[in-house]
């Protein structure tokens, strides 16, 4: 049924004078008050219930639509900045936060679980909670999330049986590992008011055995082994697609019903029109949250950004910040609001930070920065993406009408290039208009709003959301073309923020049964009073002011109308004695009520005022643990005397004084490779064919799961051999360079991901050399093999065990049969983990940690010109004496002639932060995390330099880089980095 115009008005003022409504099949409520605004997550040391039904989750018996950004601890190496992330996040409107726990970041050996240090996942949990964020956990056992083999540790890719599927090999290395991170997750279960999961995942994005017994029996054991480890919140898995894979009822859950949900995931591209995935979409179990009509719409995965490849082939070589262009605000508006409109009420954002792929940690498909044009940048820096999430996020903490919106009555927008979305809370009487362009010109709509027919301007390939009959807590908005974004009560007033962009002509009406005393605070705005209705026209420019008091109403509104970038400088935030709202700062943490005092933390940039409305009988405010002179205002509020300081200068010192040491003395001909592990072996796990006739050689059958490889074949009989071809396996960007006898024979690479290849994981080729033998006596070849990484499994056919290093190798004109050893990384950093590493010479003997004895190498400069093939490094020390009260983000930026063929892994104070390619990029700023940085005092940098030979290498230009600054930040405990030992 469309309704026109005219009839859609007289529907919304009938149904906000409680009448029956003929044109629906049941009569909606009356206008009731605002339901309060469920509190904050919390391990309150009570028991709680968490539930859901077919609109939402349900907490306590109240309603919740979960808000939630996706993080990665693994992917950032300093815990003390967890804290600062989820702080962000929570400011930014977020009440949950979705993790992803990776077994081989925890894992370095079958039966070996660490869970301290930059792992430990208990103190992520407790600081979300104490951040006052929910959680999603999603604990694999496989995640893919674009890490190496999607998560499983290295060993696995060496064992017997067939990964996710029952094979019983496969679950009882399972079996251990939920057992080890159930053990810390059961303590953080809200139910059990000791933390503040409320969702856990099974599986992820498992699609290949849905139909077979193996899958069905694999869900079912997951579950009965979650469930009897003492989990007890609701369960889910996220469906890849929109396939309407393990509803409920799709396998055994030991019969228990209602307590697992369907989840699916969605990145539609932004040039594509959004999708309707629930209410207005097609129905059935294709059509999202459809599949699952008895549990409510659950986004487990919605598109914040998307990953790019070696190359950068994915955004035209302009890396993360042309994905965060084309997913910008206007993105976010137009698919996430499309996503509430369908009734998608437990919506996860991947990513809101992406991080750091440190180490040997991505997945081949991507390279060291997993920026992900994700609202928060690599950096921790705030983005203008933030502005509608902060906005959606704070309308859904403090409206919970919408979390149970129905479809109601469609309408037409009058513009074919404008589609309308109209819902209702049937217990309240609310509407709710989403108004969606998408066209690329500004198009009017003209909406009945509450009996009159309004124009509503959408800008180009935009949305917006309205509301009609909506409690701002005593008075009740009638409607208002500008987009409801807060309502608060706190102090003696009722406070409601309604937002926009820019310049926009507004007009908001409130409903008064008599006139009210109306005073315009701050800005200008026109009034009028006219048929029980107060009308504020204003055009939206800073933050415009008014007080609406009177008229039967005991307590009076504070209207507040922002345009966008004064929107995120306003900070609601809980506390006890009620909630707090602050306006001015670049961020606010946190706010403490102590007596007469609030107590709050936060960051500036520039000079900022600072406003805050609280609750009765505070008339004091610090800010970061100093007082300030305040004064009160007519708005109800305390104000700053004086702006609070913005940041200071941050200066960064040129990286001088390196030292040189070549290295793969492995080349050599006498090197003494006696220690070296015999590659004899004649079967294997690998899913890649052996060849007939040769040893076993790749390098996870010998327990060298990480970074680079080397190999030694001695063999002799050769005299007549024309060239030599080895077949080897890597990831994207994989080489191989061989030596004779000492003697370069050269490098083969892989090469540059294309359009049809960007999602490659595992890739093969030939490398074939010319040999001048000479002689026929003993020979020894010397390869090293940067393999990258293993390939994720996510068609689940063991993709993550394919072959890495060489496969066979050949000659040509004779047949010698070399003896091989191998060598690859020595036992994990039992701090930095077994990602750290890979089997470089100066990896194995230290090269890359602090105090590490570099006396005896030779002082040089940067820039570089060298020639050769092999590993050179270069080290030195730097000093930083940044402001302990400045947060500064620092990376290091690589610049070079792009022509230069050479690669460098990024070691700093020991940690390895990643994999330069200069000829083939897009990467050339890496974040040095602080922590793992120490921001006042000495800092070491190594780099190891790989290049080919063909060209001249360099390092170019390598220099610190400020990312970003802020007073305030959070206390940064030193990661430890333990040095040299000898």
């Amino acid at each position: 049924m469309v309704l026109s115009r005219r009839t859609f008005g007289a529907t919304v003022a009938t149904a906000a004078l409680g009448l029956p409504l003929a044109t629906h099949q049941r009569a909606y409520a009356a206008t009731a008050p605002a339901r309060p605004a469920p509190g904050p997550a919390d391990a309150d040391g009570r028991a709680h219930t968490v539930g859901f039904d077919r609109h939402s989750m349900i907490v306590d018996g109240e309603r919740v639509v979960l808000w939630s950004g996706e993080m990665h601890p693994f992917r950032l190496p300093s815990p003390s900045l967890w804290r600062d992330v989820l702080q962000k996040l929570r400011a930014h409107g977020f009440n949950t936060v979705s993790v992803y726990v990776a077994w081989n970041y925890h894992s370095p050996a079958p039966g070996s679980y660490d869970f301290t240090g930059v792992r430990d996942l208990d103190l992520f949990l407790r600081t979300a909670a104490e951040t006052g964020l929910y959680v999603i956990l999603r604990p694999g056992p496989y995640i893919n999330a674009e890490v190496d083999a999607g998560g499983f540790p290295g060993w696995l890719t060496a064992t017997r049986g067939m990964a996710r599927t029952a094979d019983p090999t496969y679950l009882s290395y399972v079996d251990e590992w939920l057992t080890a991170v159930n053990r810390i997750a059961v303590r953080h279960q809200y139910t059990r008011g000791t933390g503040t999961v409320v969702l856990y995942q099974l599986e992820n994005e498992y699609e290949n055995h849905v139909t077979e017994a193996t899958g069905r029996a694999y869900m079912a054991h997951l579950y009965r082994k979650v469930r009897a480890d003492g989990i007890d919140v609701p369960l889910f898995h996220n469906d890849k697609g929109r396939n309407g894979y393990w509803t409920p009822g799709s396998f055994d859950t030991a019969g228990e019903h209602g307590r697992w949900l369907y989840g699916f995931d969605g990145y539609p591209s932004p040039s594509k029109t959004p999708p309707d995935w629930g209410y207005f979409g097609t129905g059935g179990p294709k059509g999202g949250a459809t599949a699952s009509p008895d549990t409510p719409g659950f986004l487990a995965e919605f598109g914040g950004g998307w990953f790019d490849p070696w190359g950068g082939v994915e955004f035209g070589g302009k890396g993360y910040a042309e994905s965060r262009r084309t997913r910008d605000a206007a993105y976010e508006r137009r698919f996430y609001l499309t996503n509430l409109a369908n009734g998608i009420t437990a919506h996860n954002i991947y990513m809101a930070f992406g991080g750091t792929s440190w180490g040997w940690l991505p997945a081949p498909i991507v390279y060291t920065s997993y920026d992900y044009g994700a609202f928060l940048d690599e950096g921790r820096g705030p983005t203008a993406k933030l502005v509608p999430l902060h906005q959606i996020g704070y309308l859904l903490q403090s409206v919970p009408e919408l979390a149970a919106l129905e479809r109601a009555a469609d309408i037409d927008p009058g513009d074919p290039g404008i589609k309308a979305y109209h819902l209702t809370d049937p217990a309240t009487g609310t509407h709710v208009l989403v108004l969606r362009n998408d066209t690329s010109a500004e198009a009017v709509a003209t909406v009945p709003l509450a009996g009159t027919d309004v124009p509503v301007p959408v800008p180009g390939r935009d949305a917006r959301l309205l509301a009609t009959g909506l409690s701002l807590g005593q008075r009740t908005l009638r409607w208002s073309t500008a987009q409801p974004m807060l309502r608060l009560t706190t102090g003696r007033q009722d406070i409601a923020v309604l937002t926009g962009r820019l310049g926009e002509q507004t007009r908001t009406v409130l409903e008064c049964a008599g006139e009210p005393t109306v005073t315009v605070l701050d800005g200008t705005a026109r009034t009028a009073y006219e048929r029980d209705a107060l009308s504020v026209d204003a055009t939206l420019g800073g933050l415009t002011r008014l007080s609406v008091s009177g008229a039967g109403v005991a307590r009076p509104l504070l209207l507040l109308l922002a345009d966008d970038e004064t929107s995120v400088r306003l900070w609601r935030h809980p506390t006890p004695s009620g909630p707090v709202l602050v306006y001015g700062p670049e961020l606010l943490r946190t706010v403490v009520l102590r007596g007469a005092s609030a107590h709050l933390t936060g960051d500036t940039v520039d000079a900022a005022d600072l406003e805050v409305w609280a609750p009765r009988g505070v008339d004091e405010v610090v800010w970061n643990g100093s007082p300030l002179r305040t004064r009160a205002t007519s708005s109800g509020s305390l104000r700053a005397v004086r702006r609070l300081p913005g940041v200071g200068p941050v200066r960064l010192p040129e990286l001088t004084g390196w030292r040189r040491m070549a290295e793969n003395p492995e080349s050599a001909a006498d090197f003494d490779d006696s220690r070296w592990q015999v590659a004899d072996r004649t079967a294997s796990f690998s899913t890649t064919p052996l060849p007939a006739g040769q040893p076993v050689l790749f390098a996870d059958d010998y327990g060298f799961h990480y970074g680079d490889v080397w190999y030694r074949g001695r063999f002799d009989g050769a005299a007549r051999a024309r060239s030599v071809s080895f077949s080897y396996v890597t990831g994207a960007q994989g080489l191989l360079m061989a030596w004779l006898d000492g003697r370069p024979l050269g490098t083969h690479r892989m090469p540059v991901p294309d359009r049809k290849t960007v999602r490659k994981g595992t890739w093969s080729a030939t490398a074939t050399f010319p040999l001048a033998v000479g002689s026929s006596g003993d020979h020894v070849l010397s390869v090293l093999v940067r393999r990258m990484q293993h390939d994720e499994d996510l068609q689940a056919n063991d993709a993550h065990k394919a072959g890495r290093g060489i496969a066979s190798v050949t000659f040509d004109g004779a047949t010698p049969k070399p003896g091989w050893r191998i060598q690859g990384e020595t036992d994990p950093d039992p701090v930095r983990g077994p990602l750290n590493n890979g089997g470089l010479y100066g990896e194995r003997h230290g090269w890359y940690l602090p105090g590490f004895p570099d006396d005896g190498w030779r002082p040089v400069r940067l820039l570089r010109a060298d020639r050769g093939q092999g590993v050179v490094w270069y080290r030195t020390v730097f000093r930083l004496d940044v402001d302990p009260g400045t947060d500064a983000s620092i990376g290091l930026t690589f610049s070079d002639d792009p022509a230069r063929a050479y690669r460098a892994q990024l070691f700093l104070n020991g940690w390895n932060m990643g994999q330069y390619i200069n000829d083939v990029g897009p990467q050339h700023t890496f974040v040095l995390p602080n922590g793992v940085l120490d921001t006042r005092g000495d800092n070491t940098l190594a780099l190891a330099v790989l290049a080919d030979g063909t060209t001249a290498s360099g390092p170019g230009r390598v220099e610190l880089t400020l990312l970003g600054r802020a007073a305030g930040g959070v206390p940064v405990t030193r990661v430890h980095s333990p040095g040299w030992m000898g």
